[in-house]
């Protein structure tokens, strides 16, 4: 019987070939993305674009902030002395004029109410005396000087009435009520800004400064910017303002300014800058950053497009065309605009740069 040793051994080659082949396949199967990529990346065109000169708006930018009016501010004191029963609202909460914000179980009540009650007894019975009196010394009866002390008793009797009237008005109490409690009512429709007691806490209202109850209108509000000496001569009054808010970013409001403070703040040197705008919707509230943006007139400028800018670190280059030849050259930039950039010193009007592409010449590059 015939040995098949040999068949098998050349069978085995063979194998071990097709392997090898198919790894080697296999490999260069794996290369080729990377090596097509490669070629693709270093393929891609890079596009030269003029340097221009322009008319760019110049504008101011104010750090600012938003304020309350401060004549549309109320700041509620208890008018009596006494605890606090309750209080009627929160911060955030929108009140009308007249509404109920806060309740104080006060001792002066009793006593506006007490004196308002003998004020009126007495001024009754003065009445009557007078006009008894006047019947008397028509018939002869009584002096003129008698007649006249009795006239006099009654209008004092209704001064004194008056003013324990007004008192109770000022109490916000209601004569037909009885009892001791005082209502605390708002002063105008607004927003409660800050609530400076709870209830249980005694209120003294001849011995604090601090308001129980603060309220704003906010209808229209302030922003309030700081301005630097040397541009105080840029922002007067009437010069129209666009005013951006940290809180809603992509939305303008647009106002005048209205008044500029007479005098710099000694610590930060600055001048404060006021303008008054309507607050529909109250989306601006009180202490929000915003930023003031003053137009102060235009001036011709050398600009390229904002992707001709590369900015590496502290440094900012664009890419020059130089005989056909790509050099990188270190500019100053300015301000930018509707996707160009103001560049202040290192072009010329008329030189040739990279618009589109420079970041794939930034290794590469030749440095200046």
């Amino acid at each position: 019987m015939k040995s098949n040793r040999p068949f098998s051994a050349l069978w085995v080659c063979v194998a071990g070939l097709l392997v090898a082949l198919g790894l080697a396949a296999c490999r260069q199967v794996r290369q080729d993305p990377d090596a097509n990529a490669e070629a693709q990346s270093s393929a891609r065109p890079v596009h030269f674009v003029a340097v221009e000169e322009q008319q760019m708006r110049e504008q101011l930018d104010l750090g600012a902030k938003i304020l309350p009016d401060p004549t549309k501010v109320f700041r509620v004191f208890p008018p009596a002395s006494g605890r606090i029963l309750a209080i009627e609202v929160k911060p955030g909460d929108n009140v009308t004029k007249g509404q109920t914000l806060a309740v104080i179980d006060s001792s002066d009540a009793a006593s506006a109410r007490s004196d308002y009650t003998k004020a009126t007894i007495e001024s009754e019975r003065a009445t009557r005396a007078a006009q008894r009196d006047k019947v008397l010394y028509e018939h002869g009866a009584i002096a003129e000087k008698d007649y006249i002390d009795s006239r006099a008793q009654s209008d004092a009797a209704a001064a004194e009435l008056a003013r324990a009237k007004q008192r109770l008005e000022v109490l916000s109490i209601n004569l037909q009520a009885s009892g001791d409690r005082v209502p605390l009512v708002s002063p105008s429709r607004g927003v409660v800004l800050s609530v400076g007691a709870a209830p249980g806490e005694f209120s003294r209202s001849l011995e604090t400064s601090d308001p129980l109850i603060t309220i704003a209108d906010l209808s229209t509000v302030w922003v309030v910017a700081d301005v630097y000496e040397k541009d105080i001569a840029k922002v007067q009054p009437g010069k129209q303002v666009t005013i951006t808010v940290d809180a809603y970013p992509g939305r303008q409001w647009t106002g005048r300014i209205e008044s500029l403070s007479g005098a710099l703040d000694p610590a930060t040197r600055t001048l404060k800058v006021r303008v008054a705008l309507s607050n529909m919707g109250q989306m601006l509230k009180p202490e929000m950053f915003a930023a003031a943006h003053v137009d102060v007139g235009a001036h011709n400028a050398i600009v390229v497009p904002s992707s001709a800018i590369i900015h590496e670190g502290q440094r900012t280059t664009v890419f020059v065309d130089n005989a056909g030849k790509p050099e990188r050259r270190t500019v100053t930039t300015g301000r930018a605009t509707d996707g160009k950039v103001e560049i202040t010193s290192g072009l010329q009007a008329g030189q040739q740069v990279v618009g589109d592409g420079a970041e794939l010449l930034t290794a590469g590059a030749a440095q200046p």
